[in-house]
This record gives structure tokens, C-alpha cells and sequence, in this order.
């Protein structure tokens, strides 16, 4: 299954964007270090989720089926959450994050970790942080989990 999750990533990320995201992330790397890349990132994130402000949800469900209209439409893959004892567990299937290069997945998925912090926070997630708890799978999948214990 891993090769056809690659074919269409591959055919998700624009060819025209593909070589500057890439040279754009070597230079970023050559210049900025790699814990300073998560935090710009997670600042894009942030900044991103302020442009896409999310309606009020009153579930769980609600919400992912209204992350999911976003990341849709942007052509972004998908997420599922799941409420766990203590955390909120949201896993990111098919991020295009590969556009930026293999190397850029130690700091690319800070986007979303961004994202999610400042979309559940305007949500009323207040004093609760998002934090990534698994890297880039071949599966696709990045798991960010949102409690107390992160951050």
C-alpha cells in the first residue's frame, strides 16, 4: 500500500512548487537550525489558522468533519480525532509536507502543530497545548495529541 500512498502524494504536490519548496527548505536548513525551523513553522501555523477561522462545534465529530472541509479544500489530506482519558488525539493523514523534502519532516509538521494549537485554542481549549507525538509515517500519518501533559 505504501507505493500507491507515495504515487499520490506525489501527484498531490504541484510540480511547480516542488523544486522551490524543496531548495527553499535547504537553504532554510543551511541557515536556521532545526529547533528555530519548528518555531517559525509553528508561527506560519498559527498565522494560517488565523486566516481560517473555525465555526463554534458542539462535538468531537463536528469538529473533524469541519477540520476535514478545510484541509479538503486546500487539497491538505485528512484528520481524525479521537477523545482519549486525559487527550484530544488527532492524527493527519497525507500532509503535503514531502513538497519541502525528506530532511524538512523533522521541522514541517510544526505547521500543523500550530494549526491545531490555535484553531482548539480559539475553541476554548485555553491552558491545554498540542503537541506532536509521532513523526511523518509511511503511512502518512503525523499524531499531535491536545492535554494538559503537552507542551
Amino acid at each position: 500500500m505504501v507505493p500507491i500512498l507515495d504515487y499520490l502524494l506525489d501527484r498531490q504536490i504541484s510540480s511547480q512548487w516542488r523544486g522551490m519548496l524543496s531548495a527553499l527548505a535547504t537553504e532554510f536548513e543551511a541557515q536556521i537550525g532545526r529547533d528555530e525551523l519548528r518555531q517559525l513553522m509553528h508561527r506560519v501555523g498559527a498565522r494560517f489558522a488565523a486566516a481560517h477561522p473555525l465555526p463554534a462545534c458542539g462535538s468531537t465529530a463536528e469538529l473533524e468533519q469541519t477540520l476535514n472541509g478545510v484541509w479538503q479544500e486546500m487539497d491538505w489530506g485528512c484528520v481524525a480525532l479521537a477523545d482519549e482519558a486525559e487527550s484530544l488525539r488527532i492524527v493527519h493523514y497525507c500532509a503535503p509536507l514531502l513538497a519541502f523534502g525528506d530532511t524538512a519532516l523533522a521541522w514541517t509538521p510544526a505547521f500543523l502543530e500550530g494549526v491545531y494549537q490555535s484553531w482548539l485554542s480559539a475553541l476554548g481549549a485555553q491552558g491545554l497545548s498540542v503537541a506532536l507525538t509521532s513523526g511523518y509515517g509511511e503511512d502518512t500519518a503525523i499524531e499531535f495529541r491536545l492535554g494538559r501533559h503537552a507542551g
